[in-house]
């Protein structure tokens, strides 16, 4: 997209100043002239650098106001630190990962890999989002001030990098419309399903680096092919270190708009195409080189799985929800879309039918470019796929197969979540609002011509008797139908604290070295519990079994799933937490106890903060005798259980 469709720029003519006599009397009579072409220089340049000092100001106006809008949809989680999204094991996922990224970056650990949860078997953290893209530059700031305000600073600056890339993008290379592209900016920064990704998803925000490696595949120019051939290798593997879900999506994107932008300009294609493919040929080579051991051991080191703990089929969006408000806008609501996205965080397709038709009416007034065209063709496919295998409206299942049963087999859609391919539409969007912005730029100044000395210009338009420009309407217009798209800030609930006992680290006189802390109720299936959260917040201290990850089944079963495996006690503890019911405890349960804290190489077991607490207290007293109540935690020592 990288100046596919912008024209050529001209220098805008520079009048030669009434002062500036036309010639002067003397022996010299080259001397006039020279006056003449000195003071146009001069002029000029002072233009010129007006005119870059100018739009630096706008620049950093406009990256101040996406900061203030990350700033603001974070706002409750900065001001009320003892909270978290709505997304929790999400947010406890992350920040474990940034402390971990820390962790390997201060004790030069592998940073593929980790003990520190899922004990005695570990982690193959390249297989799952560990976002070390994020993490290593924030070693600083999780050393500092821990992993609550590093998660935090990723959320504000993933939302406003993205934002921002994509401005510096527009403006540069496909757009001469400052405005235009600051409006298509905010739009892929702050679009509701950018927000709904925002409750917890860092890898799907973390699109700060999509809109260079744009600029690199799709760079009009010829030359210097292997040199950005190299930069585009760079780009792609930082990328998979932030989000490989967000790389597929890029690659899918760009694959069919070539093909859409090839069919509607094939001369221009075929002109292009030797840099086009040289430069992938490089990035590529370049790729595999960084990725090689990288992308070994996500998919052949220890604790890697094959396939997904669940069904990305089960996965859809609803037609409606294409034209609905999403919850976290000002316009949402929490009963609508529940049903017409799988759950908060998918709710990337509420766009709205103000935007839908507004930029259907752009791409028929631009359809004779073809960039207008790769775009549109774009929207529709993602927005088709997203659909899934059966067609729904309103919460109904119609009777109608989805297009996505036709691709739901090929290679990396039959990874993907339906319900995000809405997000390639976002930008796609977002384009067409820049290009329109752009075209009534150009229009307005072309037309600013005075029909006649102190005339008016022909661009205004008469509305009720008076002359409003048509920029100005079209401002208006595009900011009605973006306005219900507002977001609001990310929803949030309070969370238990971290026990005084885990936090001042009063655990460690009891947890001998190679020994682990067992918390209450341990991690099973796919959720998260406090064992993850306190070794975030306490920079990975300490050692505990399982956590909120995918790996496989088991020893011989490489199937991918959520967690550890099921031990018997932890799914005791874990129907204990949810019913609130102590069930009947003998022999049998008491010997299974010890055989998985043996398992788990446990020293401690610790009860923090839990809303049916009292249960599950009863029931681990019943099973290992007598919890010990020490600043602020229910404390079993099983060091003589398990010895």
């Amino acid at each position: 997209m990288s100046g596919l469709g912008r024209p050529a720029e001209t220098a805008p003519d520079v009048a030669v100043p009434a002062a500036v006599p036309v010639a002067t009397a003397g022996p010299r009579p080259g001397r006039g002239a020279a006056l003449r072409r000195a003071a146009v220089h001069r002029l000029g340049s002072l233009r010129t650098w007006s005119s870059r000092r100018r739009g630096s100001l706008v620049d950093v106006a406009v990256v101040l106001l996406y900061l203030a809008s990350a700033g603001y949809v974070s706002a409750g989680l900065w001001l009320h630190r003892d909270r978290m999204t709505y997304a929790g094991n999400d947010m406890m996922l992350f920040e474990w990962m940034l402390a971990r990224a820390a962790r390997a970056v201060t004790h030069l650990e592998n940073p593929f890999y980790s003990t520190a949860l899922n004990a005695p078997d570990g982690i193959n953290l390249m297989a799952n989002t560990s976002v070390l893209g994020l993490g290593v530059p924030l070693t600083p700031v999780t050393l500092l001030f821990g992993s609550q305000t590093s998660y935090l600073l990723a959320l504000l600056l993933s939302l406003a990098g993205t934002a921002t890339a994509w401005y510096l993008f527009l403006s540069r290379r496909v757009v001469g419309s400052r405005l235009g592209a600051a409006v298509a900016g905010l739009f892929c920064g702050f679009a509701p399903g950018m927000i709904s990704q925002a409750t917890g998803h860092l890898h799907m925000i973390s699109q700060f680096l999509v809109p260079a490696i744009l600029a690199v595949v799709f760079d009009r120019r010829t030359d210097r092919v292997v040199r950005r051939g190299v930069l585009l290798g760079v780009l792609v593997g930082y990328q998979v270190f932030l989000g490989e879900e967000v790389l597929a999506f890029l690659v899918l994107a760009c694959g069919l708009f070539t093909v859409g932008y090839a069919v509607s300009a094939p001369g221009t294609a075929r002109r292009l195409a030797p840099a086009f493919l040289g430069r992938l040929g490089v990035g590529t080579l370049v790729g595999v080189v960084l990725l090689a051991y990288p992308l070994w051991f996500q998919f052949f080191g220890p604790g890697h799985y094959r396939g997904l703990p669940f069904d990305p089929k089960a996965y859809p969006l609803d037609l409606e929800s294409f034209v609905a408000s999403s919850r976290q806008t000002i316009t949402g609501h929490d009963s609508v879309p529940g049903m017409l996205s799988p759950n908060l965080t998918e709710e990337n397709s509420f766009f709205g039918l103000g935007l839908l038709v507004l930029c259907a009416v752009v791409a028929i007034w631009q359809w004779r470019r073809p960039l207008v065209r790769a775009l549109v063709l774009c929207v529709l496919v993602f927005a088709a796929l997203s659909l899934g295998e059966n067609l729904r409206l309103g919460g109904e299942v119609l009777d109608l197969p989805g297009p996505y049963r036709l691709v739901s087999g090929l290679p990396l859609i039959d990874l993907a979540v339906p319900a995000r391919f809405p997000l390639i539409c976002v930008p796609a969007l977002a384009i067409l609002l820049a290009i329109s912005f752009d075209q009534v730029s150009r229009r307005t100044a072309a037309d600013l011509v005075p029909e006649q000395p102190g005339g008016r210009a022909r661009s205004d338009a008469a509305v009720g008797g008076r002359r409003v420009p048509v920029r100005l309407l079209w401002t208006g217009a595009v900011a009605a139908v973006l306005l219900p798209s507002t977001p609001t800030p990310l929803q949030t609930r309070p969370v238990w604290p971290v026990p005084e006992f885990v936090a001042t680290g009063e655990w460690r006189s009891y947890v001998p070295p190679g020994r682990t802390l067992v918390p209450v109720p341990p991690t099973r299936g796919s959720e998260a519990t406090a064992g993850m959260y306190w070794s975030a917040r306490t920079g990975l201290a300490f050692t505990a079994p399982g956590g909120y990850f995918i790996g496989p089944t088991g020893p011989h079963d490489p199937q991918g799933r959520w967690g550890a495996p099921d031990r018997p006690t932890a799914v005791l503890l874990d129907r204990v937490a949810a019913t609130g019911e102590v069930p009947p405890i003998g022999e049998v349960e008491r010997r299974q106890a010890i055989e998985d804290l043996r398992h788990w190489r446990a020293a401690i077991v610790v009860q923090g903060g839990l809303h049916r607490g009292v249960p599950v207290k009863e029931t681990l007293d019943r099973l290992l005798g007598p919890g010990r109540d020490i600043s602020g935690a229910w404390v079993w020592d099983v060091r003589h259980l398990v010895d």
